[in-house]
C-alpha cells in the first residue's frame, strides 16, 4: 500500500504529506490531482516525492485519497470510478456523504473509508478517528491503518460519529489557538522571553487539559481550583458563541 493518490492538493494534502515526511515514512509514490494545476505544482515544489497528474491517474493508486469540498462530490467521484482498481481504497475526508453515498456516487465500489485528520498531523501528534465501510476487509484495514499511523492516533469509530469529530477534533485546534497565540504574546508583554512564554503556554495547556479530563473530579470542581478568573464575567457569552457557531454548522454537516 505503497501508491497514493490524492483528488485535491489543498491543505490537508500538505499537512498529510508533511507529516508522513517529519516520520520518515513517506509512500514510494504520491500522485496529485487538483482541478487547480497550480494547488498541484505547488505540493510538488515542496515534496520530491509528489508527481503531479490527471485524474484517471490519481484514482488508478492503491490508496485514492479523496479530499475536494463535498458539493463537488456529485461531480468528483463519478468521474473517479472508471479508473479505480478493485483492490484499491478510496479513503473520503469529506463530511456528511456517508458510505451508502459514496458508494452511489462511485457506482457500486464500497472498498471506502471515511477521516477526518485534523492539523496537528503535520507534526505526528493528529488525532485522526477512522471509519471503515463493510466493503473494505480485515487486512486492508490494517494496512490503511498502518499507513495513516505515523500521522498520529487513528482510533476506529462509527461512521455516524466522523461529523462530531470533524466539529470537535478536526476543526477544534481552531477554537483554541488564537487565544493561546495570545497567552503567548502576552507572556512576552508581560516580561517574559519567547522562548519561556512558549514553555509556559505549552506545559499550562497540556495541563489543563489533563485535570480537566483526567482527574475524575466534577467539572465545576475543577474550574474552581483558580480562585481567580479574570474572565469568569465572560464565559456565559463565550459559551453562547460556541453552540452559535457549532450546532448550526453539525446541523449542516449531518444528513
Amino acid at each position: 500500500m505503497k501508491a497514493i493518490g490524492f483528488v485535491g492538493a489543498g491543505r490537508i494534502a500538505r499537512i498529510m504529506i508533511e507529516g508522513w515526511s517529519r516520520a520518515g515514512k513517506v509512500p514510494d509514490r504520491i500522485i496529485v490531482y487538483d482541478i487547480d494545476k497550480a494547488k498541484a505544482e505547488g505540493l510538488a515544489s515542496v515534496f520530491p516525492s509528489v508527481r503531479v497528474s490527471d485524474r484517471a491517474a490519481a484514482a488508478a493508486q492503491d490508496v485514492v485519497i479523496v479530499a475536494v469540498h463535498p458539493p463537488a462530490a456529485g461531480e468528483v467521484l463519478p468521474a473517479l470510478a472508471p479508473h479505480l482498481r478493485k483492490d484499491a481504497i478510496l479513503l473520503s475526508l469529506m463530511p456528511k456523504l456517508r458510505f451508502e453515498n459514496l458508494t452511489d456516487m462511485l457506482g457500486g465500489f464500497a472498498r471506502i473509508a471515511r477521516q477526518n485528520p485534523n492539523a496537528p498531523s503535520i507534526i505526528d501528534r493528529g488525532y485522526n478517528p477512522i471509519a471503515f465501510a463493510d466493503g473494505l476487509d480485515a487486512d486492508s484495514r490494517r494496512g490503511l491503518i498502518e499507513l495513516l499511523s505515523p500521522l498520529g492516533d487513528c482510533p476506529e469509530v462509527a461512521e455516524e460519529t466522523i461529523e462530531a469529530y470533524a466539529l470537535i477534533s478536526a476543526m477544534g485546534p481552531t477554537y483554541l489557538w488564537f487565544q493561546l497565540e495570545l497567552l503567548h504574546t502576552l507572556g512576552i508583554e508581560f516580561g517574559l522571553s519567547d522562548a519561556a512564554a512558549r514553555h509556559a503556554v505549552a506545559k499550562m495547556a497540556h495541563g489543563a487539559v489533563a485535570t480537566l479530563l483526567e482527574s475524575d473530579l466534577p467539572p465545576q470542581q475543577v474550574f474552581d481550583l483558580v480562585p481567580v478568573k479574570p474572565l469568569g464575567a465572560d464565559e456565559a457569552a463565550i459559551a453562547a458563541i460556541y453552540r452559535a457557531r457549532l450546532e448550526p454548522l453539525y446541523a449542516k454537516l449531518t444528513p
